[in-house]
Formats: C-alpha cells, structure tokens, sequence
C-alpha cells in the first residue's frame, strides 16, 4: 500500500523524535519555486533569534533572515514554529524546506543535516563599563567579575582569570546582570544574546571587552537539497557582503555581526 506524503511526514517526524533513523526528503528548489513557497522552520522561544510579537507572528533575528532569504529565492516564506528537539526531525521528515532555527554547526548535527555557511553565532565575553580600559584577560586582574554559577562563561573566565581576579558566581545570569547594573562588580562573563537584553535597558553604559569562546549557526536543509543549499549559500555570501546581515544582527543583537561569523566558511 502506497502511503500518502502527508501520512509518511508524520511517521517520519514520529520516529525521529524518537531516535529511529529512516529516509530523510530532501527540498526540491525547482518544487519549491514553481509553489512560490519555501517553508522554513524557527524557533519562536529562544529570544531575540526566535520571538513571536504582539500579534503572535513569529519575529526576531531569524525571522528577519527567513524572510531576506525567501525574497532572494523569489517566493514567500511560510515560517513554521519548531522547537529545539524537533527541528531537524520536522527538516528530514519534509514538513519544513529549509531551517533558520538557531541551528549551532556541529559535527553531530553535520551527520544528519546539511548546513549552509555561517549566518549567525553566539559569543561568550567578558563586558564590563564603556570608560574601562580592561582588553584582554591580564586586565581582570584586581577587577571583579560576575559569571552564572557552572556556566560555559564561569568556564571560560576561570581558565584565563590571572591572579588576582575576583571571580564572584552567581545562580544565574539575571543574577549576575542585577550585580553589574547595581555596582556590585566590574565585569560579567555574558553570551551576546544576554548582553544584547543589558543593552537594551542600559544603552551605551557597557561593552564587550574580549571574547573567551563562541559557535556559528547555519541554515540547515536535509541531505540531497545540494541545489537549495547552492543558492541559500550565495545568499548568506551576499549578505553578508551587503550589510543584510549587519542589519539585522544590530537591530536584535546591538552589534554588528560578528568577524568569528562574517568570516567562516
């Protein structure tokens, strides 16, 4: 008995989520051009990359990369909310093309989706106030720094702290902001997509001083897409190249992207 493709991507997606491997269904680009549709999963809970706005709509850093990416395609974007576990099982099982989900590039991931070039990343650095002179890591020391207790930041600023650094851990990062903003401490190992929250309260009150450690995300599609992936690649290139994605990455994360994104590969 011949299953029908809607019947066949729920038990795909089915299995999947339940750690069965079964054929994967690549995006066809002419399929998706002559529909005039490309369906794109996001995540819709993992702000500023994935948000909904008052309306419900999805929103966020994402969103706006789904749809510069569809206008380059020349179709409309249909976004379609996933989360983090079934992300790439709604990609292989067909009932999303492409994702612009917060996808981090792994060597994991890469043996079951393919990724287009880097199109974002999340940074871990240390910040603290605009006036201080602080650099690189020798200049923590005699300075205070605030890092969530256990954290990839609590890692990172360990490793490098000189003596005489007063590292001083927190349960969480709302915590560890709440001592920045107040003066309890100098400095906060922070990821960008925290940081870009501090901004948006405090302005220009602080700054990155110096990365410890960070992760490029890709747009994904499931294996055999290769003429999809082509073309998504030439647009995060020319984005890239024309300040799209500089644009984007200011309006959502107070900065413009990064080196460690805008120059991989």
């Amino acid at each position: 008995m011949k299953l029908n493709r809607r019947l066949f991507t729920t038990l795909a997606a089915s299995a999947l989520a339940l750690g069965f491997a079964g054929p994967s269904l690549a995006a066809d680009l002419a399929a998706i051009e002559k529909a005039g549709t490309v369906k794109i999963g996001m995540l819709v809970d993992f702000p500023p990359f994935g948000i909904q706005d008052t309306a419900g709509n999805p929103d966020g850093y994402d969103a706006d990369v789904a749809k510069a990416l569809a206008a380059y395609l020349g179709v409309t974007p249909e976004i379609v909310p996933v989360t983090g576990p079934n992300r790439i099982p709604y990609l292989l099982s067909g009932q999303v093309d492409v994702l612009v989900a917060s996808l981090g590039i792994t060597a994991e991931r890469a043996e079951k989706v393919n990724f287009s070039h880097p199109y974002a990343g999340i940074s871990i650095a240390v910040y603290g106030a605009s006036g201080s002179d602080v650099t690189d890591a020798a200049g923590l020391a005699g300075q205070s720094v605030a890092v969530a207790r256990a954290s990839t930041q609590d890692t990172g600023v360990t490793k490098v702290a000189p003596e005489g650094t007063d590292i001083r851990r927190f349960d969480d990062d709302a915590s560890a902001v709440q001592a920045l903003m107040s003066g309890q401490v100098q400095m906060i190992g922070l990821s960008n997509v925290v940081f870009s929250q501090i901004s948006g309260m405090a302005g220009d009150r602080f700054n990155k001083k110096f990365d410890l450690s960070s992760q490029v995300q890709g747009i994904a599609v499931a294996p055999g897409s290769d003429p999809l992936l082509e073309k998504i690649n030439a647009f995060v290139d020319q984005a890239k190249t024309d300040g799209t994605l500089d644009t984007i990455h200011q309006k959502w994360l107070a900065e413009p992207l990064p080196d460690f994104v805008k120059n991989a590969k």
